[in-house]
């Protein structure tokens, strides 16, 4: 049995929540309100961040990327032709290149503050930076989500998925971190076709499903976060 920590809207733990879905591996889920500093979760993860998976009579393994490899090497040859990382070494390091880009950079510039301003801060004591969100941040990130987005179009313009012909892990963690930001009505997708018609696809998928079904309690999603047809 797989256990994750995680938060709904941690966009990291989505994309290993996506990678779980397209491996046909449905975890036992851990809500983990990281502000919390439970002493039995920094017994897992000392960082106090998630994602964090435990599989049984295994160490905990914290953190998306750590997650990510340790699926392609345990599950990832029995995928056949819908592995998420590619076999040849520059296709490994493309996917891998991307999968930083968007759970570093993206996640700096763009997620976290949105994430953070917008959901987080209801929900943390004032003590740790909760109350009213900080609108400068929130109008910084926006404008760096259009920067992505556009990145997003110019990869898609010339590959058929993020990192090359096939499906990857970098096509999730992009789609992750986008999801939460869709979620709050953020993505101006009316700016990207190209972009917009990609995460389409990604978005069709049947891992993608439960994320489309999580709701944040108080905040009702923008009307085409579920939708398909967008």
């Amino acid at each position: 049995m797989i256990m994750l920590y995680h938060h709904p809207f941690c966009p990291h733990s989505r994309f290993v929540r996506l990678a779980l879905g397209e491996f046909g591996i449905e975890p036992e889920l851990v809500e983990e309100r990281i502000w919390e500093r439970r002493r039995e979760f920094l017994l897992l993860n000392a960082d106090a961040t998630t994602p964090v998976l435990v599989e049984e009579s295994a160490p905990s393994l914290p953190g998306a990327g750590v997650i990510a490899e340790f699926l392609d090497e345990t599950r990832g040859m029995g995928m056949g032709d819908r592995r998420l990382m590619p076999e040849d070494p520059l296709g490994r390091a493309e996917v891998r290149r991307l999968m930083a880009w968007f759970n570093v950079k993206f996640f700096n510039e763009a997620s976290n503050w949105l994430v953070t301003e917008k959901i987080y801060k209801r929900f943390m004591p004032a003590h740790q930076g909760g109350g009213a969100p900080d609108m400068e941040a929130i109008r910084a990130a926006r404008s760096n989500v259009r920067y992505h987005l556009r990145y997003i179009g110019h990869l898609i313009g010339a590959r058929n998925w993020l990192a090359g012909d096939d499906l990857s892990f970098a096509d999730l963690a992009a789609a992750a971190h986008l999801s939460c930001i869709d979620y709050l009505g953020d993505v101006p997708w009316a700016e990207n076709e190209t972009a917009k018609n990609w995460y389409a696809r990604v978005k069709s998928r049947p891992s993608f499903r439960p994320l489309l079904a999580d709701r944040m309690r108080g905040m009702i999603p923008v009307e085409a976060y579920a939708n398909l047809d967008f």
